[in-house]
């Protein structure tokens, strides 16, 4: 009798331009793991019926994108500190028992990609433009590389004051409005979606020095718009976060398979194919 192959997938809506069964399939073949990875589209009310479906026809584990992360966290069973922090689950594993642990890899990934990079996060100071999900996100595994301070930023002030006071107890974490902001950062990370749409947010380009890291946790061919403002502004490198994708879901396959793939290599792969 030949043995089930371990299935794993993503459920999302819309789920079609999902890099996830791409970089998966990947991180299989490098470590000679036989599994089968596909993505599924769940109807947005839906999610629930059917990621119990998934793992009821013997599903591992599954990544969870939009609209379903806070819907993930309430059908978990069980949630890492991470994901509890979140309050949004990308990623789901299911036991031998049958429990379901819900994690969030997000944050791991975007530190990752960021000292890959080799960007000293230590005793820095750290702007985060955006206090949505993504930010939320990150924002625990940003405080526990030990920065000198980290600052919120939002275009409602009153959001990111509130995710300002559900770290403050895990770090130096202040909230400031968009535009008092006059000085420079070294790091600084748009978690907003405004380069999809070729938008900047409305703050000064004070933020840039010639000493300042650009992350814009959005991606495309060749440089964001963010990006790219940042580079004009001065700043001396920008990065965009298809190295954040790769590295929460080599997080996730270290959840799921207990071996932790390269990300370099499979970076690459999905570069030149999104420059394709």
């Amino acid at each position: 009798m030949t043995p089930q192959i371990d299935r794993y997938a993503v459920f999302g809506n819309p789920i079609g331009h999902s890099k996830s069964p791409f970089i998966h399939t990947l991180f299989a073949r490098q470590t000679n793991q036989s599994l089968v990875y596909t993505a599924e589209t769940a109807p947005v009310d839906g999610f629930v019926e059917a990621a119990k479906a998934f793992f009821a026809d013997g599903g591992k584990g599954c990544n969870v994108t939009l609209p379903f992360k806070e819907d993930a966290c309430q059908f978990a069973s069980r949630l890492t500190e991470r994901a509890e922090l979140a309050g949004a689950v990308n990623t789901l594993k299911k036991l031998d028992d049958g429990e379901i642990i819900g994690d969030n890899t997000d944050g791991a990934g975007l530190v990752q990609d960021l000292l890959q990079h080799q960007v000293v996060l230590e005793g820095v100071r750290i702007l985060v433009i955006g206090a949505g999900g993504a930010a939320r996100g990150v924002i625990k595994p940003l405080l526990d590389q030990k920065p000198a301070s980290l600052t919120i930023t939002n275009r409602t002030f009153s959001k990111a004051q509130e995710l300002a006071e559900l770290f403050v107890s895990h770090g130096t974490i202040v909230a400031k409005e968009m535009a008092t902001i006059e000085e420079g950062y070294d790091v600084i990370i748009n978690s907003t979606s405004a380069s999809l749409s070729g938008e900047l947010p409305a703050i000064s380009s004070a933020i840039f020095s010639s000493n300042s890291t650009s992350y814009d946790m959005m991606y495309g061919r060749g440089l964001t718009s963010f990006n790219l403002w940042a580079k004009e502004h001065g700043a001396a490198h920008a990065y965009d976060g298809l190295g954040m994708l790769v590295g929460q879901a080599a997080e996730s396959f270290m959840l799921w398979r207990g071996l932790r793939p390269g990300a370099k290599q499979i970076l690459r792969e999905l570069r030149k194919n999104l420059e394709g």
